[in-house]
This record gives structure tokens, sequence and C-alpha cells, in this order.
């Protein structure tokens, strides 16, 4: 196993409470969730079709994002699909807030 890269992809205060933001690392498109100051990074394409999950609907009230493309929505924590017709996973990244920048490390492991 390969020690995790991170990757600073902003600050805190970019992506506020009850948003969401897309960004690139090795061009592969994730996002970045603002769940009441917890943050959250999945991979940015819902696994059931090709929409970016950082155009979601985020529900704070279960941790998760709602694809806009078909409704599936998947856990924030787990990146686990908890609505069809989504039915495989999204893979989950490390992410670090301290000092008030984000940062992020690609997840090794398959979604």
């Amino acid at each position: 196993m390969k020690a995790a890269t991170w990757v600073e992809v902003g600050r805190m205060a970019d992506v506020p409470p009850g948003h969401a933001a897309r960004v690139e690392i090795d061009d592969v498109p994730v996002a970045i969730f603002n769940v009441d100051g917890e943050f959250f990074c999945l991979d940015d394409t819902c696994s059931h079709a090709q929409a970016s999950l950082s155009d979601g609907d985020l529900d704070a009230d279960r941790c998760a994002i709602e694809c806009p493309l078909h409704g599936s929505a998947f856990d924030l924590r787990t990146g686990d699909p908890i609505s069809l017709p989504a039915v495989e996973p999204v893979r989950v990244h490390h992410i670090d807030t301290s000092d008030g920048v984000i940062r992020v490390a690609l997840s090794d492991d398959e979604a």
C-alpha cells in the first residue's frame, strides 16, 4: 500500500455549509461537500449514470447527496447508495481540513 498523496484543493471558506465544490486531482473529478462544517469527499461521478454529484441536492439530515440526473442518493460517509436506481457505491476519498485549508488524498480503494 502506497502512502497517500495530499493535495491542497482550496480553503474551507470556499465551500460554505450546505454546498459542494468540484475539483480535479490527477484528472480525477472529485466532489467536496460541507455538511454543517464537516467535510466529505467522493468521486464526483454517479455510479449509475454520468452525472456530476456536486450538482446534486445535499441532504444534511441524511448526510447524503442526491444525483441530479435520476435521484439516486449516496451516503457521504461511505459512498454507498441509499436509494435507487444506483446500486454501486462511489469511491470515498480522504479529506483534511486543518488550518482552514482543504486537502484531499485520493483513495486507492475501488468504490
